[in-house]
């Protein structure tokens, strides 16, 4: 009875291990992936900042070109 006890009990930690590395990988993505929403919201940020800053006609208020 006590072998069977052994047993179950190394099952455990060794499950218990298993899902603590998993964790850990998941949590190793998880900020890899925060680093990566940051970066591109700051180069969403920017891309914004000039395409607002920047005058841009309608295509009704511009002039053609002379060779027209």
């Amino acid at each position: 009875m006590t072998e069977d006890y052994e047993a179950r009990f190394i099952d455990i930690e060794t499950a218990l291990a298993s899902q603590e590395k998993m964790l850990e990988e998941l949590n190793a993505v998880v900020i890899e992936q925060g680093r990566r929403l940051e970066l591109l919201m700051k180069q969403n940020r920017y891309l914004l900042e000039n395409l607002q800053a920047s005058e841009v006609k309608p295509l009704s208020e511009e002039t053609p070109p002379p060779h027209y």
